[in-house]
């Protein structure tokens, strides 16, 4: 049989293969009857972003269709894209279209989908809606709501893993909210202690009290949050253990009673309570360790009757005990980590454990392998304590993925990140045979995730990445804030990058110039070869660029055939050597100074050069030479046909000699999710359309090399 394809029937009935209560090991001795198993044809994805893209490609590979929802804001996203159909739910606002339930049920009724995926986030974890989903005969692919409500309030999920026999810290989860009561239990407890909305997630409704003396500021701070995020200020208070480690155990249950543990996952580098890097294993964890955690979590899920992929949170200190923290009723953002060290598909489990087939392996199937690496790329301001971003994509390239290098994404080059939804922009995932090999292998990969457009992570990520304490796996939740400094260095602008930004300005400026007014083919020209080249005179200019509030000004002296004499500020001219190469659309400069050669990646946009290195990224803002506004740009001196705003070239309406009229419309273009037409300033000859279907042009781009007749 196939790894999704193990099944054992007798007689109408399914071979159970449920786990031990006390030792959790599967036994086939029992049977139970088995549930209607009803193959899943075609199912509506009520989510959107890199979490629909992730369950459409698992269903496509299954055959089964899929139908994506969208709102006004996604019109033209990548899910909406991807999927068999869509439906249009609303405006952009998600409380007016993703969470509309009522809507998200018209479109499976509509399109006759047999179940919904939540993905995370929306609805996923909305015990009304999966409730809503069973009396309208819809399968939620997720747990029973049931399920759900239980572990959707703090104080009832501890309450239910204390008869367990899941460890819980101690603290206090009552039903007196009472001031008196409260500061009472936290007098109890001690101090450090953590205080937290009983409903909160995602870091809201959660503060941390160090002393007496700050317990009832933080309380009140805590319960405003909470009222405002959740309608519900009800809190519970816990040990604050110092140096955590946050600890994950993905598990998962079928019909049949059977469990499974698919190890844990490490997601303790955080900022502002959410994660940002996970990796699975957790380094350090020892065998004993690990399977006790898978066991205990198993104990949880069986606890609540739990159907589907889940994740039971724990902390531990640095003893490695761990206490029950919380269980997410859904598939987590970083499920990719745990599918790449066991070579599993867990949207693959979801969908056939929620068609009603059991689990497709038992646990003594269920191998680790390798060590596996996730950083979440989002659109912030890491520099401004991470406060989200949003903005246009205007370059994107991304490193390629492969067997061993998922990424998880709902854009691309020229979408929009919405300040509507959450600004992640993508996930990196990487794998290899130990955490070390992984660690280089995701650095590596961040250097080539180029984005220009918006302020992301990434550079952080890269730092972080390469943090002596973050290599040798010295985790927690305090990481960002114990080791400040280090990860925000003031990263010194050297002569190199300098030199690097000046010359492949300089080089582009003669890619385009030769581009826009045609290049010689003749072989004994001296200017096909070097189109900056003149009889008996070295070209020399003087450049000044910016960078990081400096500027700085540099003379460059070309002396042919790729040779230039370099002089930065006051530093001692030097030669180099530099040349500017292109392979799958990643123009990279390389420079030869003293007889060290440096590379990077360069992204020309809106009058900046952006370097892209293996320690980081750097962007240069350049002085327009006159040269290139003579040669290159006099359509816009002439009021040519001119890109309004970054975009995308959708339509060309025209061709080279064709003669227009003032008005007349001469390309479409798609820009922020909207359509502009871009009409002829004047009567004229449009000499040359400058770009093709499906080009990215920047704002202010000459669209077209443009005659005017007007003024003849």
């Amino acid at each position: 049989m196939g790894l999704y394809g193990i099944r054992a029937c007798l007689a109408g009935k399914y071979v159970q293969r449920s786990l031990c209560t006390t030792c959790n090991s599967l036994s086939p001795n029992a049977t139970k009857a088995a549930p209607k198993v009803t193959p899943l044809s075609k199912i509506l994805i009520a989510n959107r972003g890199e979490i629909a893209c992730r369950v459409i490609r698992s269903a496509k590979r299954l055959g089964i269709q899929t139908v994506a929802v969208y709102s006004d804001a996604d019109r033209n996203a990548m899910h909406v894209d991807m999927a068999d159909s869509a439906i249009r739910l609303g405006p952009a606002s998600s409380v007016e279209s993703y969470l509309r339930q009522d809507k998200v049920l018209e479109a499976a009724f509509r399109t006759g989908a047999q179940a919904i995926h939540p993905g995370y986030g929306f609805l996923s974890e909305n015990v009304e809606f999966a409730e809503l989903c069973s009396k309208e005969g819809i399968i939620f692919i997720g747990p029973p709501a049931s399920a759900i409500r239980d572990m959707g309030i703090k104080s009832t999920s501890k309450h239910i893993m204390s008869a367990a026999g899941v460890p819980v810290i101690h603290g206090y989860h009552g039903v007196d909210q009472t001031d008196e009561r409260l500061r009472h239990e936290a007098e109890k407890i001690g101090f450090p202690l953590m205080i937290k909305a009983v409903r909160g997630g995602g870091g809201k409704g959660m503060r941390i009290a160090l002393t007496p003396s700050e317990f009832e500021t933080q309380l009140e701070s805590a319960k405003r949050e909470a009222q405002k995020s959740f309608g519900d200020q009800v809190m519970l208070l816990e040990r604050y253990v110092e140096r955590p480690r946050h600890v994950e155990v993905q598990v998962f249950g079928d019909k049949y009673d059977n469990y499974v543990y698919l190890f844990e996952r490490d997601c303790s580098v955080q900022r502002r309570h959410q994660k940002i890097i996970e990796e699975a294993p957790g380094p350090g964890i020892s065998s004993e360790t690990r399977k006790q955690l898978g066991e205990a979590a198993v104990r949880a899920a069986r606890a609540v009757g739990y159907v589907g992929a889940g994740t039971v949170e724990f902390i531990m200190d640095p003893q490695q005990n761990f206490f029950f923290m919380e269980m997410n009723t859904r598939l987590q953002v970083e499920h990719p980590v745990s599918e790449m060290i066991t070579n599993t598909d867990l949207v693959e489990w979801q969908l056939r454990v929620a068609s009603g087939e059991p689990l497709p392996l038992d646990q003594s199937q269920i191998h680790l392998n390798g060590h596996a690496f996730e950083a979440r790329i989002y659109a912030e301001e890491p520099k401004n304590n991470f406060l989200p971003g949003a903005g246009p994509l205007l370059h994107l390239t991304t490193p390629k993925p492969s067997s061993d290098v998922r990424v998880e994404t709902g854009v691309a080059q020229g979408d929009v990140v919405s300040v509507f939804y959450d600004p992640m922009i993508a996930k990196l995932v990487v794998w290899s045979s130990d955490r070390a090999s992984a660690l280089r292998k995701l650095r590596s990969c961040l250097s080539e995730y180029n984005i220009v457009g918006l302020n992301t992570n990434v550079d952080f990520l890269m730092q972080l990445s390469s943090h002596p304490k973050f290599i040798e796996g010295d985790v927690h939740t305090d990481f960002i804030s114990q080791h400040h400094g280090d990860l925000f260095p003031n990263k010194p602008v050297t002569d190199s990058l300098v030199s690097q930004a000046v010359l492949a300005s300089i080089l582009n400026e003669v890619n385009v110039s030769s581009s826009q007014q045609g290049s010689t083919r003749d072989p004994y020209n001296p200017f096909a070869s070097h189109p900056m080249a003149r009889f008996n005179l070295n070209y020399q200019k003087n450049v000044k660029l910016t960078c990081q509030d400096n500027t700085y000004e540099v003379r460059v002296t070309s002396c042919g055939n790729g040779l230039y004499k370099l002089k930065v500020g006051q530093s001692e001219e030097i030669d180099v050597t530099a040349k500017l190469s292109e392979s799958d659309n990643v123009i990279s400069i390389e420079l030869s100074a003293n007889g060290e050669i440096s590379k990077s990646r360069v992204v020309f946009l809106n009058g900046n050069v952006h370097l892209f290195t293996k320690d980081g990224s750097v962007a240069f803002s350049m002085e327009k030479p006159s040269f290139l506004t003579k040669l290159g740009h006099g359509s816009v001196q002439q009021g040519g046909a001119v890109a309004p705003m970054p975009g995308i070239i959708e339509k060309i309406l025209v061709k080279d000699g064709e003669e227009v009229k003032v008005g007349q419309p001469l390309l479409v273009m798609i820009a922020m999710k909207m359509e502009y037409v871009i009409r002829a300033p004047e009567s004229g000859v449009i000499e040359k359309v400058n770009y093709k279907v499906g080009d990215f042009v920047a704002k202010n781009a000459a669209l077209v090399r443009f005659v005017s007749t007007d003024k003849k």
